[in-house]
């Protein structure tokens, strides 16, 4: 593009389209997390637990085989969050789901 903003990047030590450069940052930010099996987890997506988990605060046990549905991801790698009767604010690892 003959218009295109051009900025200097200092990462490569070059100059570059400002859309480039906005692209790259963009892609840089997305946040992969996946569950204990390596499958890529989404927004919405449906887990299952792979092993009985405590929950602080609730005095309550959450067993293996449980059905989490419609996640929501936080930006953390390992952390998920979602909704389960009679516990407000549930926060699950990663690394203790397996999608479904």
């Amino acid at each position: 593009m003959a218009d295109d903003d051009y900025v200097y990047d200092e990462a490569t030590g070059e100059w570059v389209p400002a859309s480039d450069l906005a692209a790259r940052a963009e892609a840089a930010d997305v946040v992969e997390v996946r569950d204990a099996v390596g499958n890529l987890l989404a927004d919405g997506d449906q887990v299952t637990l792979i092993k009985d988990l405590e929950v602080k605060g609730a005095g309550q046990t959450l067993k293996r085989g449980t059905l989490i549905k419609s996640i929501r991801l936080t930006g953390d790698a390992q952390e998920i969050d979602c909704r389960f009767d009679g516990i407000k604010g549930l926060v699950l690892r990663a690394e203790f789901v397996r999608k479904r």
